[in-house]
Protein backbone atom coordinates (compact mmCIF):
# COMPACT_ATOMS: atom_id res chain seq x y z
CA UNK A 1 0.00 0.00 0.00
CA UNK A 2 1.46 3.42 -0.94
CA UNK A 3 2.35 5.78 1.86
CA UNK A 4 -0.28 8.26 3.04
CA UNK A 5 -0.19 11.88 1.88
CA UNK A 6 1.85 14.19 4.02
CA UNK A 7 0.29 15.66 7.15
CA UNK A 8 0.43 19.03 5.42
CA UNK A 9 -3.29 18.40 4.78
CA UNK A 10 -4.10 18.26 8.48
CA UNK A 11 -1.97 21.24 9.53
CA UNK A 12 -4.14 24.10 8.19
CA UNK A 13 -7.29 22.18 9.18
CA UNK A 14 -5.91 21.71 12.70
CA UNK A 15 -5.23 25.44 13.02
CA UNK A 16 -8.71 26.35 11.84
CA UNK A 17 -10.35 23.87 14.20
CA UNK A 18 -8.24 25.22 17.04
CA UNK A 19 -9.67 28.67 16.29
CA UNK A 20 -13.18 27.19 16.15
CA UNK A 21 -12.86 25.73 19.65
CA UNK A 22 -11.20 28.92 20.83
CA UNK A 23 -14.17 30.95 19.59
CA UNK A 24 -16.65 28.43 20.96
CA UNK A 25 -15.12 27.96 24.41
CA UNK A 26 -13.77 31.43 25.21
CA UNK A 27 -17.13 32.37 26.65
CA UNK A 28 -15.99 30.57 29.82
CA UNK A 29 -12.99 32.86 30.09
CA UNK A 30 -15.05 35.92 29.16
CA UNK A 31 -17.56 35.09 31.87
CA UNK A 32 -15.07 35.51 34.71
CA UNK A 33 -13.37 38.47 32.97
CA UNK A 34 -16.35 40.75 33.46
CA UNK A 35 -18.91 39.58 30.92
CA UNK A 36 -21.20 38.11 33.60
CA UNK A 37 -21.52 41.46 35.35
CA UNK A 38 -21.83 43.64 32.25
CA UNK A 39 -24.42 41.48 30.46
CA UNK A 40 -26.17 40.62 33.73
CA UNK A 41 -25.83 36.86 33.38
CA UNK A 42 -28.00 36.12 36.39
CA UNK A 43 -29.83 32.86 37.07
CA UNK A 44 -29.61 30.45 34.15
CA UNK A 45 -28.74 33.06 31.52
CA UNK A 46 -25.18 31.79 31.12
CA UNK A 47 -26.45 28.21 30.70
CA UNK A 48 -28.74 29.40 27.92
CA UNK A 49 -25.82 31.00 26.08
CA UNK A 50 -24.25 27.54 26.05
CA UNK A 51 -27.50 25.74 25.18
CA UNK A 52 -28.38 27.91 22.18
CA UNK A 53 -25.05 27.11 20.55
CA UNK A 54 -25.69 23.37 20.73
CA UNK A 55 -29.33 23.66 19.67
CA UNK A 56 -28.25 25.10 16.33
CA UNK A 57 -25.24 22.76 16.20
CA UNK A 58 -27.68 19.84 16.18
CA UNK A 59 -30.18 21.46 13.80
CA UNK A 60 -27.53 22.20 11.17
CA UNK A 61 -25.71 18.87 11.46
CA UNK A 62 -26.79 17.72 8.01
CA UNK A 63 -24.52 20.47 6.72
CA UNK A 64 -21.78 17.80 6.94
CA UNK A 65 -23.05 16.37 3.65
CA UNK A 66 -22.42 19.72 1.92
CA UNK A 67 -18.77 18.70 1.85
CA UNK A 68 -19.63 15.84 -0.52
CA UNK A 69 -22.20 17.71 -2.62
CA UNK A 70 -20.28 20.97 -3.22
CA UNK A 71 -16.55 21.74 -3.67
CA UNK A 72 -15.05 21.47 -0.16
CA UNK A 73 -12.91 24.60 -0.50
CA UNK A 74 -16.05 26.69 -1.13
CA UNK A 75 -17.92 25.16 1.81
CA UNK A 76 -14.91 25.60 4.08
CA UNK A 77 -14.38 29.23 3.08
CA UNK A 78 -17.98 30.20 3.74
CA UNK A 79 -18.23 28.56 7.16
CA UNK A 80 -14.81 29.80 8.36
CA UNK A 81 -15.64 33.39 7.40
CA UNK A 82 -19.11 33.12 8.91
CA UNK A 83 -18.05 31.91 12.33
CA UNK A 84 -15.03 34.24 12.40
CA UNK A 85 -17.20 37.27 11.74
CA UNK A 86 -19.76 36.30 14.37
CA UNK A 87 -17.08 35.46 16.96
CA UNK A 88 -15.52 38.91 16.45
CA UNK A 89 -18.83 40.80 16.56
CA UNK A 90 -19.38 39.47 20.10
CA UNK A 91 -16.91 42.12 21.24
CA UNK A 92 -19.43 44.82 20.40
CA UNK A 93 -22.46 43.21 21.98
CA UNK A 94 -24.24 44.97 24.87
CA UNK A 95 -27.09 42.64 25.82
CA UNK A 96 -27.87 39.06 26.75
CA UNK A 97 -30.39 38.78 23.90
CA UNK A 98 -27.79 39.98 21.40
CA UNK A 99 -25.32 37.40 22.66
CA UNK A 100 -27.99 34.70 22.35
CA UNK A 101 -28.49 35.61 18.68
CA UNK A 102 -24.75 35.58 17.99
CA UNK A 103 -24.28 32.21 19.68
CA UNK A 104 -27.19 30.84 17.61
CA UNK A 105 -25.45 31.65 14.33
CA UNK A 106 -22.03 30.63 15.66
CA UNK A 107 -23.40 27.13 16.31
CA UNK A 108 -24.84 26.92 12.79
CA UNK A 109 -21.56 27.71 11.07
CA UNK A 110 -19.40 25.53 13.33
CA UNK A 111 -21.78 22.57 12.86
CA UNK A 112 -20.84 22.58 9.18
CA UNK A 113 -17.09 22.80 9.80
CA UNK A 114 -15.70 20.40 12.41
CA UNK A 115 -17.69 17.26 11.50
CA UNK A 116 -17.31 18.11 7.80
CA UNK A 117 -13.53 18.17 8.03
CA UNK A 118 -13.50 14.82 9.84
CA UNK A 119 -15.55 13.45 6.94
CA UNK A 120 -13.22 15.03 4.37
CA UNK A 121 -10.18 13.39 5.96
CA UNK A 122 -11.70 9.98 5.22
CA UNK A 123 -11.32 10.78 1.51
CA UNK A 124 -7.54 10.98 1.89
CA UNK A 125 -6.63 8.45 4.60
CA UNK A 126 -7.28 4.73 4.94
CA UNK A 127 -8.95 2.95 7.83
CA UNK A 128 -5.71 2.16 9.66
CA UNK A 129 -4.58 5.80 9.30
CA UNK A 130 -7.72 7.86 9.85
CA UNK A 131 -7.83 7.59 13.64
CA UNK A 132 -4.55 9.42 14.20
CA UNK A 133 -5.60 12.10 11.70
CA UNK A 134 -8.83 12.51 13.67
CA UNK A 135 -6.61 12.82 16.73
CA UNK A 136 -4.48 15.54 15.11
CA UNK A 137 -7.59 17.45 14.09
CA UNK A 138 -9.60 16.95 17.29
CA UNK A 139 -6.58 17.70 19.48
CA UNK A 140 -7.21 21.28 18.40
CA UNK A 141 -9.87 21.39 21.14
CA UNK A 142 -7.57 20.89 24.15
CA UNK A 143 -4.83 22.90 22.44
CA UNK A 144 -7.32 25.73 21.98
CA UNK A 145 -8.23 25.43 25.65
CA UNK A 146 -4.52 25.69 26.48
CA UNK A 147 -4.17 28.88 24.47
CA UNK A 148 -7.52 30.13 25.73
CA UNK A 149 -6.28 29.94 29.30
CA UNK A 150 -2.86 31.44 28.55
CA UNK A 151 -4.21 34.06 26.14
CA UNK A 152 -7.06 34.99 28.44
CA UNK A 153 -4.55 35.34 31.27
CA UNK A 154 -2.47 37.74 29.18
CA UNK A 155 -5.44 39.78 28.01
CA UNK A 156 -7.36 39.98 31.27
CA UNK A 157 -4.31 40.79 33.36
CA UNK A 158 -3.78 44.03 31.44
CA UNK A 159 -5.47 47.41 31.77
CA UNK A 160 -7.04 48.15 28.40
CA UNK A 161 -9.50 50.97 27.70
CA UNK A 162 -11.74 48.24 26.29
CA UNK A 163 -13.36 45.84 28.73
CA UNK A 164 -11.17 42.75 29.10
CA UNK A 165 -13.86 40.32 27.96
CA UNK A 166 -14.55 42.39 24.85
CA UNK A 167 -10.86 42.50 24.02
CA UNK A 168 -10.77 38.72 24.48
CA UNK A 169 -13.46 38.18 21.83
CA UNK A 170 -11.76 40.65 19.50
CA UNK A 171 -8.26 39.21 19.77
CA UNK A 172 -9.47 35.62 19.38
CA UNK A 173 -12.03 36.32 16.62
CA UNK A 174 -10.01 38.31 14.10
CA UNK A 175 -7.49 35.50 13.35
CA UNK A 176 -10.37 33.28 12.25
CA UNK A 177 -11.43 35.82 9.64
CA UNK A 178 -7.83 35.99 8.43
CA UNK A 179 -7.83 32.19 8.06
CA UNK A 180 -10.53 32.44 5.38
CA UNK A 181 -7.88 32.74 2.67
CA UNK A 182 -6.11 29.63 3.92
CA UNK A 183 -9.42 27.74 3.82
CA UNK A 184 -9.97 28.80 0.20
CA UNK A 185 -6.50 27.84 -1.03
CA UNK A 186 -5.60 24.86 1.16
CA UNK A 187 -8.81 22.85 1.65
CA UNK A 188 -8.59 20.46 -1.33
CA UNK A 189 -11.54 19.35 -3.43
CA UNK A 190 -9.61 16.26 -4.54
CA UNK A 191 -6.05 15.03 -4.92
CA UNK A 192 -5.78 16.51 -8.43
CA UNK A 193 -6.62 19.97 -7.07
CA UNK A 194 -4.54 19.85 -3.88
CA UNK A 195 -2.04 22.69 -4.21
CA UNK A 196 0.28 21.30 -1.55
CA UNK A 197 0.78 17.82 -3.07
CA UNK A 198 3.46 16.98 -5.59
CA UNK A 199 2.60 15.17 -8.82
CA UNK A 200 3.89 11.92 -7.33
CA UNK A 201 1.79 12.36 -4.18
CA UNK A 202 -1.30 13.05 -6.29
CA UNK A 203 -0.72 9.76 -8.11
CA UNK A 204 -0.45 8.01 -4.74
CA UNK A 205 -3.77 9.50 -3.55
CA UNK A 206 -5.48 8.45 -6.81
CA UNK A 207 -4.18 4.90 -6.37
CA UNK A 208 -5.28 4.83 -2.75
CA UNK A 209 -8.77 6.06 -3.69
CA UNK A 210 -9.15 3.17 -6.12
CA UNK A 211 -7.97 0.66 -3.53
CA UNK A 212 -10.17 2.26 -0.87
CA UNK A 213 -13.56 2.64 -2.58
CA UNK A 214 -13.08 1.63 -6.22
CA UNK A 215 -13.51 5.09 -7.80
CA UNK A 216 -11.14 7.90 -8.68
CA UNK A 217 -10.72 10.78 -6.27
CA UNK A 218 -12.72 13.31 -8.32
CA UNK A 219 -15.77 11.03 -8.55
CA UNK A 220 -16.11 10.97 -4.77
CA UNK A 221 -17.33 14.60 -4.66
CA UNK A 222 -20.64 15.65 -6.16
CA UNK A 223 -23.39 13.29 -4.99
CA UNK A 224 -24.73 10.99 -2.29
CA UNK A 225 -26.53 7.64 -2.24
CA UNK A 226 -29.84 8.04 -0.42
CA UNK A 227 -30.26 4.30 0.24
CA UNK A 228 -27.12 4.38 2.40
CA UNK A 229 -28.94 6.72 4.79
CA UNK A 230 -31.32 3.95 5.73
CA UNK A 231 -28.51 1.42 6.11
CA UNK A 232 -26.79 3.63 8.69
CA UNK A 233 -30.02 4.24 10.61
CA UNK A 234 -30.50 0.46 10.92
CA UNK A 235 -26.88 -0.19 11.93
CA UNK A 236 -26.52 -0.98 15.64
CA UNK A 237 -22.77 -0.26 15.45
CA UNK A 238 -23.47 3.31 14.34
CA UNK A 239 -25.93 3.81 17.19
CA UNK A 240 -23.45 2.50 19.78
CA UNK A 241 -20.91 5.03 18.49
CA UNK A 242 -23.59 7.70 18.73
CA UNK A 243 -24.36 6.79 22.35
CA UNK A 244 -20.65 6.86 23.20
CA UNK A 245 -20.41 10.25 21.53
CA UNK A 246 -23.34 11.48 23.63
CA UNK A 247 -21.60 10.33 26.81
CA UNK A 248 -18.35 11.94 25.77
CA UNK A 249 -20.01 15.21 24.85
CA UNK A 250 -21.72 15.54 28.22
CA UNK A 251 -18.24 16.17 29.61
CA UNK A 252 -16.48 17.43 26.46
CA UNK A 253 -18.79 20.42 26.18
CA UNK A 254 -18.77 21.44 29.81
CA UNK A 255 -15.09 21.12 30.70
CA UNK A 256 -13.64 24.00 28.61
CA UNK A 257 -16.38 26.48 29.56
CA UNK A 258 -16.47 25.61 33.26
CA UNK A 259 -12.83 24.75 34.01
CA UNK A 260 -11.81 28.40 34.68
CA UNK A 261 -14.82 28.81 36.96
CA UNK A 262 -14.09 25.51 38.77
CA UNK A 263 -10.50 26.61 39.36
CA UNK A 264 -11.63 30.03 40.55
CA UNK A 265 -14.01 28.40 43.00
CA UNK A 266 -11.11 26.31 44.35
CA UNK A 267 -9.80 29.59 45.75
CA UNK A 268 -7.65 30.95 42.95
CA UNK A 269 -8.09 34.51 41.69
CA UNK A 270 -9.84 34.98 38.36
CA UNK A 271 -6.56 35.82 36.65
CA UNK A 272 -4.70 32.82 38.09
CA UNK A 273 -7.64 30.55 37.24
CA UNK A 274 -7.26 31.58 33.58
CA UNK A 275 -3.60 30.58 33.61
CA UNK A 276 -4.02 27.37 35.60
CA UNK A 277 -6.59 26.05 33.11
CA UNK A 278 -3.85 25.78 30.46
CA UNK A 279 -1.67 22.87 31.78
CA UNK A 280 -4.52 20.29 32.05
CA UNK A 281 -5.61 21.18 28.52
CA UNK A 282 -2.09 20.74 27.16
CA UNK A 283 -1.84 17.33 28.83
CA UNK A 284 -5.13 16.41 27.12
CA UNK A 285 -3.69 17.53 23.77
CA UNK A 286 -0.77 15.12 24.14
CA UNK A 287 -3.00 12.28 25.38
CA UNK A 288 -5.33 12.67 22.39
CA UNK A 289 -2.43 12.29 19.95
CA UNK A 290 -0.85 9.37 21.80
CA UNK A 291 -4.04 7.33 22.20
CA UNK A 292 -5.22 7.76 18.60
CA UNK A 293 -1.76 6.76 17.35
CA UNK A 294 -1.78 3.65 19.54
CA UNK A 295 -5.29 2.74 18.38
CA UNK A 296 -4.25 3.01 14.71
CA UNK A 297 -1.10 0.95 15.23
CA UNK A 298 -2.81 -1.81 17.21
CA UNK A 299 -6.23 -1.59 15.50
CA UNK A 300 -7.74 -2.05 18.96
CA UNK A 301 -9.70 1.18 19.20
CA UNK A 302 -12.43 -0.09 21.53
CA UNK A 303 -9.88 -1.10 24.16
CA UNK A 304 -8.19 2.30 23.88
CA UNK A 305 -11.60 3.92 24.26
CA UNK A 306 -12.26 1.89 27.39
CA UNK A 307 -9.02 3.18 28.95
CA UNK A 308 -9.52 6.85 27.98
CA UNK A 309 -13.11 6.92 29.22
CA UNK A 310 -12.12 5.23 32.49
CA UNK A 311 -9.30 7.75 33.06
CA UNK A 312 -11.76 10.60 32.58
CA UNK A 313 -14.26 8.97 34.92
CA UNK A 314 -11.65 8.56 37.66
CA UNK A 315 -10.75 12.24 37.34
CA UNK A 316 -14.35 13.28 37.86
CA UNK A 317 -14.77 10.91 40.82
CA UNK A 318 -11.81 12.59 42.53
CA UNK A 319 -13.23 16.04 41.79
CA UNK A 320 -16.56 15.00 43.31
CA UNK A 321 -15.20 13.40 46.47
CA UNK A 322 -11.97 15.18 47.48
CA UNK A 323 -11.61 18.56 49.21
CA UNK A 324 -7.85 19.08 48.94
CA UNK A 325 -7.14 21.75 46.33
CA UNK A 326 -3.89 20.19 45.07
CA UNK A 327 -5.48 16.78 44.56
CA UNK A 328 -8.49 18.33 42.84
CA UNK A 329 -6.21 20.25 40.47
CA UNK A 330 -4.42 16.98 39.61
CA UNK A 331 -7.83 15.44 38.93
CA UNK A 332 -8.49 18.10 36.28
CA UNK A 333 -5.52 16.62 34.38
CA UNK A 334 -7.12 13.16 34.46
CA UNK A 335 -10.55 14.47 33.49
CA UNK A 336 -9.17 16.59 30.63
CA UNK A 337 -6.92 13.83 29.29
CA UNK A 338 -9.71 11.25 29.40
CA UNK A 339 -12.42 13.42 27.90
CA UNK A 340 -10.42 15.01 25.09
CA UNK A 341 -8.92 11.69 23.95
CA UNK A 342 -12.20 9.78 24.04
CA UNK A 343 -13.85 12.00 21.42
CA UNK A 344 -11.31 11.56 18.56
CA UNK A 345 -11.18 7.81 19.17
CA UNK A 346 -14.97 7.62 18.81
CA UNK A 347 -14.68 9.55 15.53
CA UNK A 348 -12.03 7.12 14.31
CA UNK A 349 -14.13 4.11 15.32
CA UNK A 350 -17.13 5.54 13.47
CA UNK A 351 -15.22 6.06 10.21
CA UNK A 352 -13.39 2.73 10.58
CA UNK A 353 -16.56 0.67 10.38
CA UNK A 354 -18.59 2.11 7.53
CA UNK A 355 -17.88 0.85 4.01
CA UNK A 356 -18.88 3.67 1.64
CA UNK A 357 -18.42 7.42 1.42
CA UNK A 358 -22.12 8.16 1.92
CA UNK A 359 -22.35 5.79 4.88
CA UNK A 360 -19.31 7.38 6.46
CA UNK A 361 -20.88 10.81 5.98
CA UNK A 362 -24.26 9.73 7.34
CA UNK A 363 -22.63 8.04 10.33
CA UNK A 364 -20.89 11.33 11.18
CA UNK A 365 -24.27 13.06 10.92
CA UNK A 366 -25.88 10.43 13.17
CA UNK A 367 -23.28 10.51 15.93
CA UNK A 368 -23.48 14.30 15.99
CA UNK A 369 -27.28 14.40 15.97
CA UNK A 370 -27.29 12.14 19.02
CA UNK A 371 -23.98 13.14 20.53
CA UNK A 372 -24.41 16.89 20.39
CA UNK A 373 -27.48 16.54 22.60
CA UNK A 374 -25.02 15.65 25.37
CA UNK A 375 -24.01 19.31 25.89
CA UNK A 376 -27.60 20.18 26.84
CA UNK A 377 -27.03 18.07 29.93
CA UNK A 378 -23.33 18.75 30.39
CA UNK A 379 -23.63 22.54 30.39
CA UNK A 380 -26.51 22.52 32.88
CA UNK A 381 -25.10 20.42 35.71
CA UNK A 382 -22.79 23.09 37.10
CA UNK A 383 -25.20 25.65 38.61
CA UNK A 384 -23.52 28.49 40.49
CA UNK A 385 -25.33 27.64 43.73
CA UNK A 386 -23.41 24.32 43.91
CA UNK A 387 -19.96 25.97 43.89
CA UNK A 388 -17.21 25.25 44.77
CA UNK A 389 -17.52 21.43 44.76
CA UNK A 390 -20.13 20.98 42.02
CA UNK A 391 -20.68 17.47 43.34
CA UNK A 392 -23.71 16.76 41.16
CA UNK A 393 -22.01 17.96 38.00
CA UNK A 394 -18.85 15.99 38.67
CA UNK A 395 -20.83 12.85 39.51
CA UNK A 396 -22.93 13.10 36.35
CA UNK A 397 -19.81 13.51 34.20
CA UNK A 398 -18.13 10.55 35.93
CA UNK A 399 -21.17 8.34 35.37
CA UNK A 400 -21.31 9.10 31.66
CA UNK A 401 -17.58 8.51 31.19
CA UNK A 402 -17.84 5.08 32.84
CA UNK A 403 -20.94 4.32 30.76
CA UNK A 404 -18.94 5.20 27.62
CA UNK A 405 -16.26 2.73 28.75
CA UNK A 406 -18.87 -0.04 29.03
CA UNK A 407 -20.31 0.86 25.62
CA UNK A 408 -16.82 0.54 24.12
CA UNK A 409 -16.59 -3.03 25.42
CA UNK A 410 -20.08 -3.81 24.10
CA UNK A 411 -19.11 -2.39 20.70
CA UNK A 412 -16.00 -4.56 20.63
CA UNK A 413 -18.01 -7.71 21.35
CA UNK A 414 -20.47 -6.82 18.58
CA UNK A 415 -17.66 -6.17 16.08
CA UNK A 416 -15.97 -9.46 16.97
CA UNK A 417 -19.27 -11.27 16.35
CA UNK A 418 -19.74 -9.48 13.01
CA UNK A 419 -16.19 -10.39 11.95
CA UNK A 420 -16.75 -14.04 12.83
CA UNK A 421 -19.81 -14.06 10.54
CA UNK A 422 -17.74 -12.55 7.72
CA UNK A 423 -15.02 -15.17 8.26
CA UNK A 424 -17.58 -17.96 8.00
CA UNK A 425 -18.99 -16.42 4.84
CA UNK A 426 -15.78 -15.50 2.99
CA UNK A 427 -13.04 -17.39 4.81
CA UNK A 428 -9.99 -15.73 6.31
CA UNK A 429 -8.87 -12.36 4.96
CA UNK A 430 -6.72 -12.69 1.86
CA UNK A 431 -3.46 -10.76 2.10
CA UNK A 432 -2.35 -9.47 -1.26
CA UNK A 433 0.06 -6.90 -2.62
CA UNK A 434 -1.65 -6.88 -6.00
CA UNK A 435 -2.00 -3.23 -7.02
CA UNK A 436 -5.16 -4.15 -8.95
CA UNK A 437 -7.08 -4.87 -5.77
CA UNK A 438 -9.81 -2.24 -5.59
CA UNK A 439 -12.52 -1.16 -3.16
CA UNK A 440 -10.80 -2.84 -0.22
CA UNK A 441 -12.64 -0.61 2.23
CA UNK A 442 -16.06 -1.14 0.70
CA UNK A 443 -18.06 -4.10 1.94
CA UNK A 444 -16.68 -7.20 0.32
CA UNK A 445 -14.70 -10.43 0.91
CA UNK A 446 -11.73 -8.66 2.53
CA UNK A 447 -13.70 -6.14 4.60
CA UNK A 448 -13.45 -6.67 8.36
CA UNK A 449 -14.51 -4.38 11.17
CA UNK A 450 -11.84 -2.60 13.19
CA UNK A 451 -12.06 -3.62 16.84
Amino acid sequence: MPSPPRNVLTRPLHRQDMLAYLDRGNIGNARIAGMAQELKLDGNRYQWLLNIFYITYVLFEFGVLLWKIFPPHIVGTVVVFGWGLIATVQAGNHSWSGEMALRFFLGAFEACYGPGIIYLLSFFYLRHEIGFRCGIFASAAPLASTFAGALAYGITSGHSHLANWRLLFLVEGIPTILMTGIAFFFIPDSAEKARFLTAEEKDIVRSRAMRQVGTNANARIGGIKLKDFGHVLLDLKAWLCALMYFCGNVTYSSLPVFLPTILQDMGYTAINAQGLSAPPSFAAFLFALITTWIADKTQQRCLVLFVTAAVGGVGYIILATVDTVGVRYFATFLASAGVFSTIPNILGLTLNNQGSDTRRGMSIVLINLVGQCGPFLGTNVFPTNEAPRYIKGMSVCAAFMFFAALLALAQRLLLMWENSKLDRKYGSVRTSKDSKDIAQENYGPNFRYVL
